[in-house]
């Protein structure tokens, strides 16, 4: 189920707000949740929800055993991530392990269709079980706030990565207030414009470039219009997802903050899926010794860091080529010319958005022939510069090609509240932005309604 359906806005989460604040009490609503958010997971994965209940029971009773047999810590750990890692290599990338084996051996074909959100709820109970081990959080000893934590639907299959230290008070003693609940009401329709109404319209551009003749500025604008794509598309789930957690009662974790600013490789990915970066940071880098060991061993670390974090995207080759290409890029920056960028913030800013852009173009094809062609399309002097076709789609599209630029700068926020504070018109505005929400939420409602282009992409991640 999408957030961004009619489906989930005006029956599944209709009707669960209603049964969630009608019970009384913080224990009776985490059951609303949890059967919300079974449902909720059922309804596109309903043959292995079996799975994300057994990550559940496995990560919480490893916490329990922690803490009754500290002696057997390690091996407790040790058999969590063995489980837990399992399930996740099984379904994720055991059918890449054997197309590759098949090309030394004869094994048979494995058909897994692997379960929507299993990257993400994995992070989830890992981050839990060593937290736990290294004494960061403390044990959770109720089954059921615990899997709501973790099977909580707004973040359960696309992020962000909510760790349990994040919402442990609030799964007990959470309150909700009118404020809080209209922050989150904003900012789940924020995001869900984001989404349907950038993010949807950019993704047909894309598909309409692909299907043309090839030229250079077909390629550019196809690649452009991806990272945007995927920006929105991501990020505008993010929104929803933080907004979602407001209404209930949780703060999660911020998860974007403007990557597209950005001056260098380093401060993009500090801006860019922010929980994730956290993650890889905290549970791999820092253990294995971060920056703090001889240049060799740092550099070692960089690249297994952003190995793991190309090869968590996905089972296939072009995700491990992004990986190791961003590794590249940030050892370049931290070792050869980090510190002469930093003194041209606007050199700077181009080549990041330079090299973000063809980063995108490695994400987003899978096949490595047509990845390769692409890429040498977008700097080749033997196709045509462009075509009619494509300079009438530019054309058409330009308008959403320049409010998506400017979306994805913090310009329209900062414009709107120095507007507000300089003629002084805070308490109308309040009003004012009422009405714009509403009138932007039956705008997004008439688009889905009409729509038939509305995947999110970060499901398959």
């Amino acid at each position: 189920m999408l957030f961004s359906s009619i489906s989930f806005l005006y029956y599944f989460f209709a009707i669960l707000l209603v049964v969630y604040f009608i019970v009384p009490k913080n224990k009776g609503k985490n059951v609303v949740l949890f059967i919300a958010s079974l449902l909720f997971y059922a309804y596109g994965e309903p043959k292995v929800i079996w799975l994300l209940l057994v990550s559940c029971i496995v990560s919480y009773y490893a916490g329990i055993f922690m803490e009754k047999f500290p002696k057997y810590r390690k091996a407790l750990l040790l058999l969590a991530i063995l489980v837990e890692f399992g399930f996740l290599v099984y379904y994720k990338y055991a059918g890449f392990f054997l197309d590759i084996a098949r090309n030394f051996v004869d094994v048979p074909y494995l058909r897994v269709v692997m379960p929507i959100g299993i990257s993400f709820f994995t992070f989830q109970t890992m981050s839990y079980v060593a937290d736990v081990y290294m004494g960061k959080v403390q044990v959770a000893h109720s089954l059921l706030d615990y899997s709501t934590y973790v099977c909580l639907f707004p973040q359960l299959v696309a992020g962000p990565i909510v760790r349990y230290s994040d919402v442990a008070v609030e799964l007990e003693t959470r309150t909700h207030s009118y404020d809080q609940i209209g922050y989150g009401v904003k900012r789940f329709i924020i995001g869900l414009g984001k989404k349907v109404l950038l993010a949807n319209m950019l993704g047909e551009l894309v598909d309409v470039l692909t299907g043309l003749p090839v030229s250079v500025l077909s390629y550019w604008v196809q690649a452009i219009a991806y990272a945007m794509q995927i920006f929105f598309d991501f990020a505008g789930y993010s929104d929803m997802a933080i907004g979602l957690g407001s209404i209930f009662g949780f703060k999660f974790p911020e998860n974007f903050n403007y990557p597209f600013i950005a001056k260098s490789v380093t401060e993009f990915w500090r801006r860019w899926h922010m929980t994730l970066s956290g993650w890889f940071r905290d549970y791999v880098y820092i253990p294995l010794g971060g920056n703090r060991v001889s240049i060799a061993k740092h550099i070692r670390n960089i690249l297994v860091v952003w190995f793991l974090t190309g090869f968590w995207h996905g089972a296939n080759w072009n995700y491990m080529i992004w990986g190791c290409y961003f590794g590249g890029l940030l050892l370049l920056e931290k070792f050869v010319y980090g510190k002469y960028l930093q003194k041209h913030p606007i050199l700077g800013w181009v080549t990041t958005q330079f090299l973000v852009v063809i980063s995108f173009v490695i994400f987003r094809q899978e096949d490595l022939s047509m990845l390769f062609a692409q890429l040498q399309g977008m700097f080749s002097l033997s196709i045509p510069l462009y075509t009619t076709e494509v300079l009438y789609y530019v054309q058409s599209y330009l308008v959403l090609f320049v409010i998506a630029l400017f979306a994805c700068t913090p310009l329209p926020k900062q414009t709107l509240s120095q507007w507000v504070d300089r003629l002084e018109i805070h308490k109308v505005y309040d009003v004012i932005e009422v009405v714009m929400l509403l009138g932007l939420f039956f705008f997004i409602t008439a688009s889905l309604v009409h729509a038939s282009f509305n995947p999110f992409l970060y499901f398959r991640f």
